[in-house]
């Protein structure tokens, strides 16, 4: 009896699989992708029995011509899933999403495996819109209807959580690959943010961690410039505010630790999602949104000026319960 752990991609997906698996005590079996993170984040995993990674890729992103190849690769690998769940006795298919996930998640319904579906944005992707009629269940933190309402954060994010209640550190993040516009306004807002003593963490990605270093030397500012870190969990801790994208799971890691943010949304994600992550929050009143053509200066500090971060905090910590992997993974368990 195994439980199969499918999809990924990007470092959203894959953490939603990372904080499940955790909490599963039958055999774990996962499928993912040669391309994207998969390989980077499972490949050394012994907590999987076994692992998987096909030659899945993405269809949506295609012209006509190369959709048609693509669809007739994702057949291909479907065969290729239907052995791995038949071998490996496969009783539940969990299902995070991306194009990693299509091989195993139309092999489980073509196998008649119970299919679970977890997703992660307000706005339902392409691939799991296809697959909701056939799943057993739909689990999503924006939908009222879901089974479980709870997001699937990291048990580290709540552990470090705190009420904020005075602006001393800001976090500035553009996720680890980096984001140009955040950047860029990070730099303009940083000589003010020094000038009332705000200590400034910058997640300024990768690619762009030199160039920005240089231009907080020239500002002479000292701030604490990385791209990826393993630190985060303890970097949001010690911060007050935070400027973010709207990942979903970066998202909701925030709301966990009940850090006050005001989110700049990727302005190219598939369907605008994380503007919608964003949305749903700020409809609640408990984050803010600038798309990055609006961001300013000064809107930006009559937020820091005006807001109750403590009164923001104690909401945010309020809106997600800390057990939501807990809860999927035993759902899977009873199904498997």
């Amino acid at each position: 009896m195994s439980i199969v752990l499918t999809g990924g991609g990007t470092g959203g997906h894959l953490a939603i699989v990372d904080a499940v698996k955790e909490h599963i005590t039958s055999e774990k079996i996962y499928i993912g992708s040669v391309k994207g993170q998969d390989r980077a984040w499972f490949e050394d995993d012994n907590t999987f029995s076994k692992k998987y990674f096909l030659e899945s890729g993405s269809v949506v992103d295609k012209g006509k011509i190369g959709k048609i190849f693509a669809l007739w690769g994702v057949a291909k690998q479907v065969v290729v899933a239907r052995k791995i769940l038949k071998e490996s006795g496969a009783k539940v298919v969990f299902s995070v999403g991306g194009y990693s996930a299509a091989p195993a998640s139309f092999a489980a319904i073509t196998m008649g495996i119970p299919l679970v579906i977890h997703e992660q944005n307000a706005a339902v992707g392409t691939l799991n819109k296809i697959l909701k009629p056939f799943a057993k269940y739909f689990i999503s933190s924006y939908d009222a209807n879901s089974p479980i309402k709870a997001y699937a954060t990291k048990k580290v994010f709540f552990d470090t959580a705190r009420v904020r209640k005075e602006l001393k550190t800001i976090l500035i993040s553009g996720g680890s690959q980096g984001a140009k516009a955040v950047n860029e306004f990070a730099l303009k807002i940083a000589p003010e943010l020094a000038k009332r003593g705000i200590k400034i963490y910058h997640q300024a990605g990768e690619r762009n961690l030199e160039s920005v270093k240089v231009e907080y030397e020239k500002l002479g500012i000292k701030a604490e410039v990385f791209g990826f870190t393993k630190k985060m969990p303890q970097i949001m801790q010690e911060a007050d505010f935070a400027i973010a994208r709207a990942g979903a799971s970066t998202l909701w890691e925030l709301v966990a630790n009940g850090l006050p943010t005001l989110f700049v949304p990727y302005p190219y994600a598939a369907g605008d999602h994380q503007y919608y992550n964003a949305k749903y929050l700020a409809d609640e009143g408990l984050a803010f949104m600038f798309r990055e053509n609006e961001l300013d200066e000064n809107k930006v500090l009559e937020i820091l000026d005006n807001t109750d971060l403590e009164d923001i905090s104690i909401k945010l910590m309020s809106e997600i319960s800390s057990d939501g992997a807990k809860k999927i993974a035993e759902l899977l368990e009873e199904l498997a």
